[in-house]
Order: C-alpha cells, then structure tokens, then sequence
C-alpha cells in the first residue's frame, strides 16, 4: 500500500493500527460482503469482549446488541455492504457483566489509491451518558406538560367559578331587591293575619286552615331571608362558639322536622368541646340548611350522621344521609341558586345550597360533595378554625 500522502515515507502498517487502536472509539474495518477483519482494543473497554472474540462473533456485531436493536443493526450492515453512509445511528448493547449501555454508531464505505472497494468502515461512541441526560429531559417534559395541564385545568375551573360568582351576583342582587319589596307588604300582611286570626274562636269551623296560612306566611318569610342571604358578601363578625353547641342547637330546631320524616340525628363525637372562632349565626345557618337537607333526602328510618373532624388550623363538619344520592347530570347544578330536587316535596325553591356555599365562602372556608347513587350523600365543610375579624 502506497504511502504518497505521508510526510514521514517510513511509516508503516503496524503503526496505522497502532494509531486504531489507541483510538477512543470502537473502530471495525468490514470486507465488501460485511465480514470483519480488524477490531480495534477500544472493544474491549466498551462492551467487555476482546477483539479475538468480536471476530470470532456470528453475524458480528449482532451477539453484543439488544434483542429489540438488531432488526437495525441488519439494516445497517446491509446499507455498509451497499456502500452507502450513515451517521449517529442509535442502539443499546449488553455487555459481558450484563450491564446495558448506549451507543451511537457512524459508517463509510472504504477504497484504495486505484478505486478498489474495501469494504467498510465503523465507528462506535458511547452515548450511554448524553441518553441519560435524554432520558432527564424527557421525564422533566413530561412533568412540565403535566404541570401545564394541571394548571390549565385550575385555570378552567377559576373562570368556570368566576362566572359562577358573577351569575350569582347578579341573581343575589335581583333576589335582595325582590325581596326588599315583598318584605314590607308581608310584613303589613302577617301583622293584619294575627289580628284576624286573634279575632277569631278556636271553635271556628275554619279555624284550622288558619293555621296552614300561617305556616305559609312563615315559609315565604323565610325564602325571603334565604334571598337576602344569597346577597350578603360583607365581612361577618366571628366570635368565639363551640362547634359541638352550635351542632346541638341545629339539632334541637330540627327534631321536629326529622321526627316528621322518621329520620334519627346521630351527633359524632357525642361528648367533646372543639372552640373556634367563627361568625355563630352564619355557622348555624351552614348546618342547618345542610342537615335538613339531609333529612329531607333520607328515607324513613335512616339516620343522618354529623361528624366533627378538628386539627389545629381548620375544622370540618361531615353530614351523612342515606338517601338515594346524587345523580351526575344533576351534582354539578346543585349550588346553583333556584336549582331544587324538591319540586314533588314543595319544600324549597333552591336556594339553600346557594346561600350555604356563598356564606362558606364568605368565610374563606369550602364545601366538597361526596355521593353515590343509592348509597347516600355526603356535605364536608371545610372552615379555618380560627377566624380574625
């Protein structure tokens, strides 16, 4: 082999492979049809095998390659015997202390000073590191992704809820004057009612329905001071209650109502005293829309359980019914004002969960749903214990 290229002429063969050898990469020479003659000791250090026993390999380099990868690596050989050219070619080998490991492989075909095909050459780098490094990038993207559609989906649910606010302004304004309005003549009819009704003897034959019409006189009294509560956004003066007192005090004011529907009030723990600092009218309004709720969802002879969970820093008040829950077309609209299941049982126009969530609100606590479709329901409300003026 001619060495006309060379500025020192004694250069010789033994030191071309001994330039090969001492070269980082793993370096192969291929014949025309893809046989190895020559591996350089880079081999060794990479994979484990010796070059005696690479050049020995069946199908070279294929035994050293990853199942998965030799579909590849055919392909390659087969372009190399082709004379075509490649570069950065990816695939993984398992080396002979089992150990996996990366690698990037680049080949060109050969030819002597006349034009004569030789065969081919490879180059082999470790890229075991930078795949790391790939693998890092790819899991940081994942969770990078993840984390824009987290927060795409909080984005979502803040303007869902902003708008929800917003509808619920406006209806709580409408509600407020509506019932602004209708205050005062109710007022001048309930005083005119108790009049009539002193003026007349219980024997009277029609009597009774006077009571009825007072029951409905109190019912509208009362849908007007639901409408007025939907409204109120002010800040709420906190005192210093007892939870279990203000549980106890609902209980009693809805005795009758659950006796009515043959439903038993169960108090969880019975005997503790968890303080707080919280505004007590407010928090009675809370349970108590939220427990008769509950009594008028359960069937005859269940129970409703009313369980207090205190930490340091928040209270939460759990109630349970038994009742058929809560269907998924109908769960989403439950906190929309005039939104009623209680159409058949004429015993609200939804605004209970209405003015519960806005008070809840109002008190920078929250209120999550728990249901299932003939198990029951049930209402967690979530306050900070503490509350400053």
């Amino acid at each position: 082999m001619p060495y006309q290229h060379l500025r020192d002429p004694n250069i010789n063969e033994t030191m071309f492979r001994t330039v090969a050898n001492y070269t980082y990469d793993w370096e192969s020479w291929h014949d025309p049809l893809g046989k190895p003659v020559w591996i350089n000791d880079a081999v060794q250090r990479m994979t484990g095998y010796s070059p005696d026993e690479c050049l020995a390999m069946p199908e070279y380099p294929l035994p050293i390659v990853v199942e998965r990868h030799r579909a590849r690596m055919r392909k390659m050989l087969k372009d190399a015997i082709d004379k075509k050219s490649n570069n950065d070619l990816e695939f993984e080998i398992v080396s002979r202390d089992g150990n996996a490991r990366w690698m990037a492989i680049s080949w060109q075909p050969m030819y002597d000073d006349t034009g004569k095909h030789q065969g081919f050459r490879t180059s082999v780098r470790d890229i075991t590191d930078r795949q790391g490094l790939k693998e890092q990038l790819r899991l940081y993207t994942e969770h990078l992704e993840q984390l824009v559609q987290e927060r795409t989906v909080r984005i979502t649910q803040l303007e869902k809820h902003r708008q929800q606010m917003e509808k619920l302004a406006a209806l709580g304004e409408l509600a407020a004057g509506v019932a602004h309005e209708v205050n005062n003549p109710l007022a001048g009819i309930r005083n005119a009612f108790a009049l009539f009704k002193d003026s007349l003897e219980p024997t009277h034959e029609h009597y009774d329905l006077l009571d009825l019409v007072d029951k409905e006189i109190e019912r509208i009294s009362s849908i007007i001071h639901q409408m007025y509560q939907l409204y109120k956004r002010g800040p709420l003066a906190a005192t210093d209650v007892t939870i279990e007192k203000t549980i106890s005090d609902c209980v009693c004011l809805l005795e009758p109502i659950a006796r009515r529907h043959g439903v038993t009030l169960q108090v969880i723990p019975e005997r503790s005293t968890t303080s707080a600092r919280l505004p007590e009218n407010e928090l009675k309004q809370i349970l108590f829309n939220i427990v008769r709720n509950a009594i008028q969802a359960s069937p005859t002879g269940a129970t409703v359980r009313i369980e207090i969970d205190a930490k340091d820093e928040r209270v939460a008040v759990l109630v349970a019914d038994q009742g058929s829950g809560i269907t998924d077309d109908v769960l989403p609209h439950i906190f929309e004002p005039f939104f009623s299941t209680k159409g058949e049982l004429k015993e609200g126009m939804g605004l209970g969960l209405s003015v519960t969530r806005n008070l809840i609100e109002s008190m920078d606590g929250e209120i999550n749903v728990a249901t299932e479709v003939g198990e029951g329901t049930t209402f967690r409300v979530m306050l900070p214990r503490w509350r400053r003026d």
